[in-house]
């Protein structure tokens, strides 16, 4: 599993709405401020938006907070709105590719290293990245 760069601009975005949680940032200061085009950071911040964890208000005083508190917020979560689910290989999920996976005797192994990732990710929040 390689994490993208919409998945670690996401990141970056979500750690400067926290920071400045009590005012609007616009979409253009955030670019600027980390080196992002701004079209790109408009399709990072549309996913954001789509999956709850970010708000837009429209105005000439518009832009950009977060929904809830950085403490409420995952780095799971913000990795899964970008990125969608996270699996470290194909046999795992839903929709499993491999035809060998219902007999593989390494799948054990990669459930359980899947699942120690999503767990730390899940125990790290927006407020241990500040």
């Amino acid at each position: 599993m390689k994490i993208s760069s919409k998945g670690r601009y996401a990141l970056r975005i979500m750690v400067e709405l926290a920071d400045n949680d009590k005012n609007l940032l616009s979409i253009k200061d955030v670019a600027n401020r980390q080196g992002i085009s701004m079209k790109y950071l408009e399709q990072i911040v549309a996913k954001l938006c789509k999956s709850g964890l970010v708000e837009g208000f429209r105005g000439p005083n518009g832009g950009y907070k977060l929904t809830r508190s950085p403490e409420a917020i995952t780095i799971a979560a913000i990795l899964e709105a970008t990125e969608g689910k996270i699996e470290i290989v194909d046999c795992l999920g839903e929709n499993v590719k491999c035809e060998r996976a219902d007999k593989c005797k390494t799948k054990t192994c990669w459930d359980k290293l899947n699942s120690n990732i999503i767990n730390y990710l899940k125990s790290v929040s927006l407020r241990d990245l500040m």
